[in-house]
């Protein structure tokens, strides 16, 4: 079967391909650098991210989804979908929570001050935001958060602690969940604030993942004062706000434009270094399989985009979507191990390795847990995809 757009989606794509061919540095010097993806570890890959979204907000991209008069480009979803595919095959920087999650809850529930002080520093690539969501007790049933928010004049007061979050300590802004209601139900009296990360009280403390990098931070709240102002929604309705999501293009098509680069980068290794297919042959067979899983994975994304086109909500379709590419993900970084061999546990930069597969291999097990675990979505496709009862 044959695949096309429309001629104007089509132009698009073309234009985010020389976008990118002028304005990202070579892909040898990002992987030489570790900026594949623009995983913000330092303050160096921090200005390396937000340089190329200032060059995004430029063109009313970096908010691609969102309505125009927020700022956002207003974007199809094919479109969307086209941005995203050129955007994680090329490994550009992404990631910033203040478009994935702070900008489409203010547009929904935010006040008219909230949206006017915050969105414009989101769609210009001012500010960087991380979400205050797990704590130690509180992963995949984020219900069960204990942090509190407790209201005294005209500020809120939190204590507690939070965890895995992603980019804490380069952040500007917070964005929390914290409880306001400790003795209603745990799915009730959960309210959602913004937070500066420099306010006093707050301590960020690095995780460093067992691919030696600094990603994730545990956060701590002492008595952190913040103005009442920054609730937003309704008290005590936080988590329905979580749960809603705009109609923004959400396939899961990144994992697998990133994933089809991946295993082109093995192939050309293999190619370039023919004694690591003579030592495994077998590795042969798990390439294609991989290209196979790379394509089948592409048509998933393509079925949840084209859903959304029609004015239909993908569900279970894109539960679908996600755990496929997570999955296949781990298993595209075991290949390059098993391609590489002793090769593949290099990362000091010597001329024998070949590329950092290791941190590429560790990495990949997050894959399944972030953003709803496997288990999480085989739940979801179980029941409403499958229509089989509850355990």
């Amino acid at each position: 079967m044959r695949y096309s757009y429309e001629p104007d989606v089509e132009a698009f794509r073309q234009e985010v391909r020389q976008f990118i061919k002028d304005n990202l540095p070579p892909e040898e010097e990002r992987l030489k650098r570790g900026y594949e993806g623009g995983f913000k570890t330092n303050q160096e890959e921090y200005d390396y991210t937000m340089g190329f979204q200032k060059k995004l907000a430029e063109r009313d991209w970096l908010a691609m989804a969102w309505p125009k008069e927020y700022g956002g480009g207003g974007a199809s979803h094919m479109r969307q979908l086209v941005y995203n595919e050129e955007m994680a095959y090329n490994g550009a920087p992404s990631g910033n929570m203040g478009i994935a999650w702070v900008g489409p809850s203010l547009m929904l529930y935010g006040t008219e001050e909230q949206k006017a002080k915050f969105i414009p520093h989101i769609t210009n690539a001012d500010d960087w935001w991380c979400t205050l969501y797990s704590e130690p007790g509180a992963g995949s049933d984020l219900a069960a958060l204990q942090t509190r928010a407790v209201r005294d004049g005209d500020e809120f007061v939190i204590n507690g602690q939070k965890i895995w979050t992603s980019g804490g300590h380069l952040a500007d802004w917070g964005w929390l969940a914290a409880r306001t209601d400790p003795d209603a139900p745990k799915h009730k009296g959960i309210t959602m604030f913004m937070v500066d990360m420099k306010s006093p009280g707050v301590t960020v403390r690095p995780l460093i993942n067992m691919s030696d990098r600094h990603g994730f931070n545990e956060v701590f709240f002492e008595d952190v004062r913040i103005p009442a102002n920054q609730l937003v929604g309704e008290l005590n309705r936080g988590w329905y706000h979580m749960a809603v999501a705009l109609d923004f293009e959400r396939s899961g098509i990144a994992a697998f434009a990133g994933g089809r680069r991946s295993v082109e980068r093995l192939g050309e290794s293999a190619r370039r270094n023919p004694e690591l297919i003579e030592r495994r042959p077998s590795v042969r067979y798990e390439l294609a399989d991989r290209a196979v899983e790379v394509t089948v994975g592409t048509i998933l994304s393509y079925r949840v985009a084209t859903m959304q086109a029609k004015g239909l909500v993908p569900n279970y379709e894109a539960s679908t979507s996600k755990l496929f590419g997570s999955e296949m993900g781990q298993r595209i970084s075991l290949t390059g191990m098993h391609l590489l061999g002793t090769l593949g546990q290099l990362r000091d930069g010597t001329k024998h390795q070949v590329f950092d597969q290791a941190t590429s291999y560790l990495g990949s097990v997050s894959g399944t847990i972030a953003a709803g675990t496997s288990e999480i979505q085989r739940g979801i496709i179980a029941t409403r995809g499958l229509g089989l009862p509850r355990g």
